[in-house]
């Protein structure tokens, strides 16, 4: 059942349209991402669900609540919206307590002291803030101020949690222990999140679907198991994960790739496609295998031991492409040539 929709949602700066006819309906207890480069609109996407940008056209609706509508000319205020909001920058204030900071949006809507107490111990308990309640935040590592902003979200009972990038100014090892945090806690309060992000492992790791903008329109709504997989065009492969793109010649419907050979691959481009002649070809570096017979051939440049894995960078015909295996792995050394066999290739038009 659809919960926060979004109807042909538009907004322009000037001549710039920054959203374009933007259509999403988030399930209640959903975790949906919005993934893009920079200036795609979705933080724009997320500003105008809080209410602190209007809608130039189109309308957004939290159950059967209407929030915006510029025809209808209604606008709902974000402190009536009963949204929690966490930033990238902690926002928290120095000179009140972590327990001052939590309660604080509470008083400002006049909730009973006793009402107060109980929803910020309740936030603070389940951020594992107890201890720190009388603390001042500059007290607290960077993981422990986003705790603080984020039990200062909870504390309202919100109906939808919304995060834009809230973790991005973390270290990795603290980025990878609050992503399951936020998980455990939506599982907890039962809200929806909409959550901006650049950091494609977040979104994997927290989301149910996963949006994927490109200048204000949407490219795939989806599952990230699907995303990855079954990407909806070449713009979609190329931001979600490592990607590959080799430009290969079509001859007699026959694909000739860093060679004169013909070449077969288990998955061959449709009839549409090679009838342009030329083609690209797209894979994952976890999806190439190193092959004595037959395959692409190659020349390797570079070899990188990176921990669990060993990315080679692979010369074909001027084009880089790389390769991941195993730490154990064996394969061929610097400057030896190889061949290349793409197991799972997805095929693209040069002109998208």
């Amino acid at each position: 059942m659809s919960y926060v929709k979004l109807v042909d949602v538009t907004k322009r700066f000037g001549d710039v349209i920054a959203v374009n006819k933007l259509n999403i309906d988030i399930k209640e207890g959903e975790c949906f991402s919005m993934l893009g480069p920079s200036g795609c609109g979705k933080t724009t996407t997320l500003r105008m669900v809080a209410g602190f940008e209007d809608l130039d056209d189109g309308e957004i609706y939290v159950g059967d609540s209407l929030l915006s509508s510029k025809a209808k000319g209604y606008y709902l205020p974000p402190e009536k919206r009963n949204f929690g909001m966490v930033f990238q920058a902690f926002a928290v204030w120095p000179h009140l307590t972590v327990y001052e900071n939590v309660a604080f949006p509470l008083k400002l809507k006049g909730i009973k002291r006793d009402e107060i107490a109980k929803r910020t111990n309740e936030a603070l308990k389940h951020t594992n803030l107890l201890e720190a309640a009388k603390k001042s935040p500059a007290d607290l590592s960077g993981g422990g101020k986003q705790r603080v902003a984020l039990a200062r979200a909870l504390a309202i009972n919100p109906k939808v949690m919304l995060l834009d990038e809230p973790l991005s100014s973390l270290d990795p090892h603290l980025r990878e222990e609050m992503r399951f945090e936020i998980k455990d806690l939506q599982k907890v309060y039962g809200f929806a999140i909409i959550y901006v992000t650049h950091d494609q492992a977040e979104a994997m790791a927290l989301s149910d679907r996963i949006l994927v903008m490109k200048l204000g329109i949407v490219q795939q709504i989806d599952t990230p198991l699907k995303v990855y997989n079954e990407p909806s065009n070449k713009f979609v492969f190329s931001f979600i994960g490592l990607s590959n793109f080799l430009n290969v010649k079509v001859a007699n419907g026959n694909i000739i790739a860093g060679g004169s050979q013909a070449l077969q691959f288990k998955e061959m481009p449709s009839d549409a496609l090679k009838s342009e002649g030329e083609i690209t070809l797209a894979s994952r570096p976890s999806e190439i295998d190193f092959v004595s017979e037959g395959g692409v051939p190659g020349i390797v440049k570079r070899k990188a031991f990176l921990g669990e894995i060993i990315d080679y960078a692979v010369d074909v015909n001027g084009s880089e492409i790389r390769i991941q295996k195993g730490r154990r792995f064996i394969g061929p050394s610097i400057g030896s040539q190889c061949r290349l066999d793409f197991l799972r290739p997805h095929w693209y038009s040069l002109k998208d």
